[in-house]
């Protein structure tokens, strides 16, 4: 069985502050890693930032994909 520890809930005014700075370009994707991969972050934080850097991940090579189809697309067409 898994050693739980109990952490405790975040309150809301926590997670006000969370959206918020990841609001804010480049400081969003460095406090993603330091949340995701701390090792005093909240297990419930750190799932959360996990779980955004693998949807960033995912947006980015899809945005990649869709770059290079279209940029075939035009090249093609020229």
């Amino acid at each position: 069985m898994e050693n739980q520890v109990n952490t405790g809930v975040i309150k809301t005014a926590d997670w006000i502050v969370t959206i918020l700075i990841l609001a804010i370009p480049l400081v969003n994707l460095i406090m993603l890693f330091i949340w995701a991969f701390g090792s005093n972050t909240n297990p419930n934080k750190a799932n959360f930032a996990k779980a955004a850097l693998i949807w960033l991940a995912i947006g980015l090579v899809v945005s990649v994909v869709f770059s290079l189809i279209f940029g075939a697309s035009m090249f093609a067409f020229l």
